[in-house]
């Protein structure tokens, strides 16, 4: 059996390909990246232990999200800095995993690897970069994530998740300014529970 490992922030998107690629025949294994400004890996943790898949911490250079924070007070908005931390993770985990993972959507702008990154690190590093949620739409994903999960949902600060933007946030916290100057207000959602024992 093929093993897939899931970029995991604890959230319904990464929930729902994590699943996905279960009934699709892989095993599959969660990782979640952490670049040690925050223990914040821990809610993926508890998701995990909800969704009785495996799952392990990835903890990569602080330099990585640093330099996606520098992008991001530069730029005045997250869309180039979180591109960027995106693909630095897949271009680092892909030099440790054969399969890789992750919840991006169709209608996802950032983060996204357009089609011709994709094949650049497949060729380049020998893998494969699943994107199991690519074919779906917003009321797919709904449909499903409602019949699956129950959600913990609210405003970014409010919603205790495992994603790049909980320590991005952190660190820009960190440098006396305020990320709702830089992240425009959208609600996070992470998976506290299961609706079905068929997953």
């Amino acid at each position: 059996m093929k093993k897939a490992y899931v970029l995991f922030s604890g959230g319904k998107d990464s929930s729902l390909s994590a699943l996905l690629l279960k009934k699709l025949g892989y095993e599959v294994e969660l990782v979640t990246v952490n670049f040690g400004v925050l223990d914040s890996y821990r809610y993926a943790q508890e998701t995990a232990d909800i969704l009785n898949i495996p799952h392990k911490v990835e903890l990569l250079d602080r330099e990585i999200i640093e330099r996606s924070v520098e992008i991001i007070l530069r730029d005045g908005y997250p869309a180039r800095g979180i591109q960027y931390l995106h693909k630095m993770v897949i271009e680092i985990l892909a030099d440790k995993y054969k399969v890789i993972a992750d919840g991006v959507r169709r209608d996802d702008r950032v983060p996204k690897l357009s089609h011709s990154e994709i094949q650049s690190i497949e060729m380049r590093k020998g893998i494969e970069y699943l994107n199991p949620l690519m074919g779906f739409g917003h009321k797919t994903i709904k449909y499903l994530v409602d019949r699956y999960f129950i959600l913990s949902q609210g405003e970014s600060d409010s919603v205790l998740k495992s994603d790049y933007e909980i320590e991005i946030r952190a660190l820009i916290r960190a440098k006396g300014k305020d990320p709702r100057d830089y992240f425009p207000k959208h609600v996070q959602s992470r998976v506290i529970g299961l609706k079905r024992g068929d997953v």
